[in-house]
């Protein structure tokens, strides 16, 4: 991993838990900013880059949870929390709703950086998808309306005349319309095609619609 791409938010209320992560985090070669507060965390501006988020569970403002539960809607950077007092319930409930970690300060080093390479390869993974699904998603609407009929038949495994007497076209032009599909679509199998239709939530099910 290459830390220099990759950026850490710090949310804590105390100053000195603050600029001791932010010095641990440099020294590892991570761009970081810090937050006393939630709001002020909330209301910053995100870089475009792999990160994730070391939030303390109790905040002056707004409760570390509370701020997971409004990030849980957004394409948000992944949370480890820390606490500094072991808080089963807050770390059972914080688990559950995706947080990386619960973490009891004081944290070590050895301790913090594998749980923060967890993190922003959770990210990346999920940016990365994002970017898939965003191409995929303009390639499906590159396909005229009769072409998008086509495919959940295609992904299905009807062969053309049996598409052909379904929609009421004829075989001819539904291999020409498959091969759009094909073509459009960047796909160079079938297989390849099923895992893209998969992505975009195409069902062959909607083949056998009445």
């Amino acid at each position: 991993m290459n830390p220099e791409t990759h950026f850490v938010f710090v949310v804590d209320d105390d100053i000195r838990v603050r600029e001791a992560f932010c010095s641990l985090l440099e020294s590892a070669g991570f761009s970081a900013a810090a937050f006393a507060t939630a709001t002020e965390f909330l209301e910053s501006e995100k870089p475009d880059c792999p990160s994730c988020i070391i939030l303390d569970l109790e905040l002056p403002d707004i409760n570390g949870l509370e701020v997971q539960q409004q990030l849980s809607g957004d394409d948000s950077p992944p949370i480890i929390f820390i606490t500094g007092r072991g808080d089963i319930p807050s770390s059972v409930r914080a688990m559950k709703s995706g947080a990386v970690e619960f973490l009891l300060k004081p944290i070590r080093k050895n301790v913090l950086l594998p749980v923060l390479e967890k993190a922003i390869t959770r990210d990346r993974t999920a940016r990365d998808a994002r970017l898939v699904l965003s191409e995929l998603r303009k390639r499906y609407a590159t396909l005229t309306p009769r072409e998008r009929e086509v495919l959940p038949f295609v992904i299905a495994g009807f062969a053309n005349k049996n598409t052909a007497a379904e929609l009421g076209n004829s075989e001819f032009t539904i291999g020409i319309q498959r091969g759009q599909v094909m073509r459009k679509m960047g796909a160079r199998s079938l297989a390849e095609l099923i895992r893209m239709a998969d992505k975009l939530g195409i069902t062959q099910s909607e083949s056998h619609r009445s």
